[in-house]
């Protein structure tokens, strides 16, 4: 209970432990960013770091000037990218072990080819609407790796992804975070990006339900 208190302190008051952490790191608050959105996009194990709040209020502590929005946006966008490929080669390399065990009852080959198929057709925008969604933001460049998605093609679409993704979020902070109405609501935009971004989620989810 008090790690997930924990938690969401953290998520509901992001703008302050910004804040802190940039006024007892400084310039070093770049390379934490960094590593913050690295492992959220890089690492299966670390999906419940924070992603469309953390690039938001990251901008909105830029338009302070305690953080130059160009580099802001660069690093985190260097970030998301460097994350993203780090998760496809993983998948990637996991995925080629798995092919050695193709006669055992672990491998379901049928269900491999399908995936693969899946992510050749519909993988680019699947890795560019993942960018948006929580979880999916840290699983879909594993399972494009797994499935073997062609990497070129995995590249240039994160890329694009990535791109909106972070410059969208980082400079919405950037020019309305510290609006009025904004700035004395921050925790309850906070909760409404998170609840638009676990929107798509919870439709799908829903979807499923009712079809089921």
């Amino acid at each position: 209970m008090e790690l997930l208190s924990a938690f969401i302190d953290l998520v509901l008051h992001l703008d302050q432990h910004l804040a802190l952490l940039l006024q007892h790191y400084g310039t070093w608050i770049y390379a934490i960013l960094f590593l913050i959105v690295f492992m959220e996009t890089g690492l299966v194990v670390t999906p419940f770091l924070p992603g469309d709040s953390l690039l938001f209020v990251s901008g909105t502590l830029a338009a302070t000037g305690g953080m130059h929005i160009g580099v802001l946006a660069t690093t985190l966008f260097a970030a998301a990218i460097a994350g993203d490929n780090t998760n496809y080669w993983i998948g990637h390399t996991i995925g080629a072990r798995v092919f050695r065990w193709e006669q055992s009852r672990w491998f379901n080959r049928r269900a491999f080819d399908l995936t693969h198929d899946f992510y050749e057709r519909h993988g680019g925008k699947t890795v560019i609407i993942a960018r948006f969604l929580p979880l999916a933001r840290t699983f879909a460049p594993f399972v494009a790796g797994v499935a073997r998605m062609t990497y070129p093609k995995f590249f240039l679409f994160d890329l694009a992804g990535g791109f909106v993704w972070v410059f969208s979020l980082s400079l919405g902070g950037y020019w309305f975070g510290n609006l009025p109405f904004v700035r004395d609501n921050l925790s309850a935009v906070i909760l409404g990006i998170i609840a638009v971004s676990l929107a798509p989620l919870a439709i799908g989810y829903l979807r499923h339900r009712l079809r089921a």
